[in-house]
């Protein structure tokens, strides 16, 4: 896709006018600099698995904002040493031990508030123009670049590709991981569901509130393959420390692959009288006889009847590696195969609310839950239909060559020496959080 830089304005692959190229060097190396004096690293969230960077310089958002800090952190630290050395000089020559008659009065010295005036209206100035300026080059969003709709839910994200249309009807989603292409802009429409949230992934640029009835249009990029860590920056509820997201970015080609894997995906048919042709039944059906609720009166499944809109979409849940919006992460080629996840499948199916306070998923242990604010009593299902749900759930996977998470670098993990280390996915262990007391899927 031949989209436009944002920064050079010039299409991808043509070399930039003479001269430019070293304003570019220029930006690249302060930037780098402010990076490594304030690019900390963060804990995403109270139990999270992977650190986030407030100062990754992958992202051209992210050069951009801090090239323009650095003005401002310059000045800020000029004003500081001059007044911080007017005082000083002031207390110590004036001090009252030297000087006993009434000091001199200097008011109305048209010269000493023209200073006090003119030089703060300057600095603002001179601020205000690098802001506009920033904003001008990071706000408008070209018709190239790649579209993604963001709606955010208590506790949840989902992430739609509008100019994909689904072979099997609607628009291919995928619910709490976010894939995106690498070296070009993508346009994120941000809304919200409920109540106000704060779309934030600072790897791939600055955050911006979702909001309910709005729709908020603006850029994220990344020149650098990886896993990173996204967060709801906005309280919002309950459990809004567990309102996680992954961005996954992908080179052009393994982004078009996926792409043409999820446009073309079916949810497979499960095999007669299978643990995965009993859970499609349940999950379609429920179980009446107990008051079960069927799943698919809020999660979709692309391929079957199931469109509900309630829950993030489930399509891909199979090749997914995270579990309650990022509250849970298996990090193995294995993932869901492994006994721990299973056993936090098992948990998060039964009984959501428990795991995962605020979740508005129905219970399946005959425990109250909340619905449209009152108390209601779950439906019943029995630990062997709990765990063929799961696996039908688990056997909802994109082609192989279309998993994502493939031998894709994971940045900020927490067995990795430093925030711009990658580990690999495929060579990690399994990272969970327990599920205590405490969404979605």
């Amino acid at each position: 896709m031949n989209t436009i830089h944002r920064h050079s304005g010039q299409p991808q692959g043509t070399p930039p006018p003479h001269g430019r190229l070293s304003h570019q060097k220029l930006r690249r190396t302060l930037g780098t600099a402010l990076a490594a004096g304030l690019g900390v690293t963060l804990l995403s969230g109270c139990g999270s698995q992977q650190l986030l960077s407030i100062g990754d310089l992958s992202s051209g958002y992210n050069r951009e904002v801090a090239f323009m800090s650095i003005f401002a952190i310059a000045l800020s630290i000029i004003i500081f040493v001059g007044v911080s050395y007017a005082l000083f000089f002031t207390v110590n020559k004036f001090r009252e031990d030297k000087h006993t008659a009434e000091p001199a009065q200097f008011h109305g010295n048209n010269r000493l508030e023209l200073i006090l005036v003119v030089v703060p209206v300057i600095i603002v100035m001179f601020l205000a123009v690098l802001t506009v300026r920033s904003m001008a080059i990071l706000n408008p969003v070209a018709e190239t670049s790649t579209k993604i709709d963001v709606l955010g839910r208590q506790f949840w994200w989902n992430f739609s590709y509008p100019e994909t249309k689904a072979d099997a009807g609607g628009t291919v989603t995928n619910g709490n991981e976010m894939i995106m292409p690498i070296k070009q802009d993508v346009a994120l429409t941000i809304t919200s569901g409920d109540v106000i949230h704060g779309f934030w992934a600072p790897n791939v640029g600055g955050q911006r509130a979702a909001m309910p009835a709005t729709l908020k249009t603006w850029n994220v990029d990344t020149d650098r393959a990886g896993v990173y860590q996204g967060n709801c920056s906005q309280l919002c509820g309950a459990s809004h420390a567990n309102m996680r997201y992954k961005v996954v970015a992908l080179d052009q080609e393994r982004y078009n692959t996926f792409l043409a894997a999820a446009k073309a995906y079916r949810a497979p048919e499960p095999a007669a009288d299978s643990p995965e042709a009993r859970g499609y039944a349940i999950f379609m059906q429920g179980k009446p006889a107990t008051g079960a609720l069927a799943c698919a009166a809020c999660h979709r499944v692309q391929g079957t009847p199931a469109a509900g809109a309630a829950g993030p979409d489930l399509s891909f849940f199979g090749t997914r590696r995270t579990l309650g919006a990022g509250m849970w992460e298996f990090m193995t080629e294995e993932h869901w195969e492994t006994p721990r996840a299973k056993e936090i499948l098992h948990a998060w199916i039964k009984h959501s609310p428990l795991v995962k306070p605020g979740s508005l998923m129905p219970t399946y242990d005959g425990s109250e839950y909340l619905a449209s604010g009152k108390k209601v009593k779950g439906g019943v299902l029995t630990d062997e239909e709990i765990d063929d749900v799961a696996a039908y759930l688990r056997g909802l996977k994109l082609p192989e060559e279309a998993n994502y998470w493939n031998d894709t670098p994971v940045y900020g993990s927490s067995d990795a020496a430093a925030s711009d280390t990658a580990a690999s996915v495929p060579a990690q262990t399994a990272k969970t959080t327990q599920p205590t007391p405490g969404g979605n899927q």
